[in-house]
């Protein structure tokens, strides 16, 4: 697997820009000399030091493998007549199903209001069947979920859960000017989103801090890249969401605790997938939506449903119930260490195959594989947590 499509699938990209790629605020008012850096630092407190992570294979308390519904055309996000029905597609988000959920939402929803009735059907209860519902209901429209599967056992619960809008979204061969607009847009309206959640009661939206670590210069590579059969992405956030990021900044010796030579530090949005799901669900009940237990194995099963507009959120599923055989898998495994709530500081070690992310439900831990692209096998791989595990004691001095 090649490491730069995994560090951009954490987030974490946004480390690897300096900060001077960042658009800077326009000046304000007339300029001010600004005070000795010495005279400011003596009225603050110095900066808190970070908790250390407890890092050892004895404190995994769940492996996770799901896959990501990678499709090189980009999301389905259209309209089709099936028989009597409306269905209205919105799969096939890679490993952005969380970040894009809800632009990916309204421009389904307003693919559904221009059919007429009041009454809908989501099929899937992942990440984009839960938010198309919500963003279908504020539409005034009445919702029922059909789902074989109910949270927590839908794939995207396993997400790492990281603002990652671009992350395996789309092949470099089929980016277009069309295609680069509508991803704006979704992830845009998708972020705003986002900041309308912070704060609230078990915290499903936080802004972190993370350190992106090398043993050598940024500028160099971490050492040879393993062949893979997995494409090209383009680098869609940093060339058009830049605004959206606060910039990384280099660390210089002693401004952090890692035993690595080279830092830097960066912010990125996570989401605590445990409690933002069971707020989304929530939130769809409490709206008057319904859910009812199904499973369709063919689209023809559509016309038993009631709605005459349906909405197909089925993510991976797509692939055996339309035989769509443009999604492809693309493995991918965390491991959850017992929560430690102190730490509150993400992590990406380069060239060691190791992303940490701090969640209340857990510090998680995510590792790949060379074989992850097109390959649906879930059958957790221990071994590969462990050394991620055995990786991130490095960093503590605490490796066996």
């Amino acid at each position: 697997m090649q490491r730069r499509q995994f560090l951009r699938g954490t987030g974490a990209a946004v480390a690897l820009a300096s900060t001077g790629a960042f658009a800077a605020a326009p000046p304000r008012g007339p300029a001010v000399p600004p005070a000795p850096a010495d005279a400011i630092a003596d009225h603050f407190a110095p900066p808190r030091a970070l908790a250390p992570i407890r890092a050892s294979a004895d404190r995994i308390i769940a492996l996770s493998v799901c896959t990501r519904p990678f499709r090189p055309q980009g999301p389905r996000i259209e309209a089709e007549r099936i028989g009597r029905k409306t269905i209205v597609h919105n799969y096939g988000h890679g490993g952005s199903g969380w970040s894009l959920s809800w632009g990916s939402a309204e421009l389904a929803v307003r693919l559904a209001q221009a059919q007429p009735g009041e009454e809908v059907a989501v099929i899937g209860c992942g990440a984009i069947g839960l938010t198309t519902a919500l963003v279908a209901q504020r539409a005034g429209l009445r919702v029922r979920i059909y789902a074989k599967d109910r949270l927590p056992d839908v794939r995207s619960f396993y997400a790492t859960g990281v603002w990652s809008p671009d992350s395996r979204v789309i092949a470099q061969a089929h980016t277009t000017p069309e295609f680069e607009k509508r991803w704006e847009t979704m992830a845009r309206t998708s972020f705003h989103r986002f900041q309308t959640l912070l704060g609230l009661p078990g915290e499903p939206v936080e802004w972190r801090d993370g350190y992106f670590l090398s043993d050598v210069p940024f500028d160099q590579p971490a050492g040879p890249d393993s062949e893979s059969r997995e494409p090209e992405y383009p680098d869609l956030e940093r060339r058009l969401l830049a605004d959206l990021h606060p910039g990384a900044r280099q660390l210089m010796p002693g401004e952090h605790p890692f035993p690595v030579p080279y830092a830097r530090r960066y912010t990125q949005m996570t989401f605590n997938i445990t409690a933002y799901s069971r707020l989304l669900m929530d939130d769809f009940l409490a709206n008057g939506g319904t859910l009812h237990t199904r499973e369709f194995e063919s689209p023809r099963q559509f016309a038993d449903l009631r709605e005459k507009v349906v909405f197909n959120a089925t993510g991976y599923g797509a692939r055996a119930l339309l035989g769509d055989d443009s999604i492809v898998p693309v493995r991918g495994q965390t491991a959850r260490l017992v929560p430690q709530p102190e730490v509150d500081y993400s992590l990406f070690w380069r060239g060691h195959n190791l992303n940490v992310i701090p969640r209340r439900d857990g510090i998680l831990v995510q590792a790949q594989r060379d074989d992850d692209y097109d390959n649906p096998d879930i059958t957790p791989d221990r071994a590969l947590s462990e050394q991620a595990v055995a990786q991130l004691a490095k960093l503590f001095g605490t490796a066996g």
